[in-house]
């Protein structure tokens, strides 16, 4: 176990963590060795930012869970969120006429796609059509009519194909739509179409200003392609043993897995540097 009296010095004042798969573990929790070396690192004088694809309504209760009051930027680079006073700070929408024409030009070369739109603000539902396969434990409301996608402000779209993995779709979609949006690879069946330019990276970069903060200063963990701007932005970028081929190849470092404390690891060795 790690403390600010043994370790009083850590190199970089902004450590951000995605959450699925890197900070949190396969069961969803975060191990107390990892809490325990994430405060030391805080208490050492660095911030900590999550930084997550999920919107602030699927992030809000791990943050509470884990007594977190910082930033977080959540929805892919969409949201900063402000944790302790439960507050959005910052929100930026996905055209939803460009959305509309980026899934019917995607959907002309692949065929019909399972959708699920994320709704904006602090209570945005998470809107998802009957055929879209949705992680255990998340919560969605389930659509019939297809116009109620967009019927309201959203952050993003996700999609999913009855046949193509992930990383074929991205690709298929990043070169079909890549001029009129961002598209990403977020996970497992998290394929994610954003507004043309926004990112992790982006994101994170105006949470870190709001903190005085820079680019230089950071050190990132992140285990999917769409880390893979954030570790572009980061001065050190960090992949987890279970992370995509894609991160691991722009990565600074390859850590052990998030079930085996890669944060946790990382840090405890930063801090104990002298």
């Amino acid at each position: 176990m790690t403390s600010a009296a043994s370790f009083p010095y850590f190199p970089y004042k902004l450590v951000a963590t995605d959450l699925d798969g890197t900070l949190l573990r396969d069961d969803g929790t975060v191990s107390q060795r990892t809490r325990d070396a994430l405060a030391a690192a805080t208490a050492a004088g660095a911030a900590h930012i999550v930084v997550t694809g999920r919107t602030v309504p699927w992030t809000r209760h791990i943050l509470d869970d884990l007594g977190y009051e910082g930033l977080a930027v959540c929805g892919q680079g969409a949201q900063v969120y402000h944790a302790g006073e439960h507050r959005l700070l910052t929100s930026v929408t996905l055209d939803r006429q460009l959305a509309g024409l980026a899934i019917a030009k995607i959907e002309a070369e692949v065929g019909p796609l399972a959708l699920a739109v994320s709704r904006d603000g602090l209570d945005g539902e998470v809107l998802a059509g009957a055929d879209y396969r949705v992680h255990d434990g998340l919560q969605v409301v389930t659509f019939e009519d297809p116009a109620e996608l967009w019927s309201a402000p959203i952050n993003k779209v996700d999609i999913q194909h009855p046949e193509l993995g992930d990383d074929a779709l991205a690709e298929v979609a990043l070169a079909t739509v890549g001029n009129l949006v961002a598209v990403v690879m977020a996970g497992p069946g998290v394929v994610e179409i954003l507004p043309l330019g926004l990112s992790k990276a982006t994101g994170l970069s105006l949470a870190a200003r709001r903190l005085g903060l820079r680019a230089a200063d950071t050190i990132a963990f992140g285990d999917m392609p769409n880390d893979i701007p954030m570790f572009g932005w980061a001065s050190h970028g960090v992949a987890m043993a279970n992370a995509h081929d894609g991160l691991k190849a722009v990565a600074d470092e390859i850590t052990v897995s998030n079930g085996d404390d890669g944060i946790a690891v990382v840090l405890e060795r930063l801090l104990g540097d002298r």
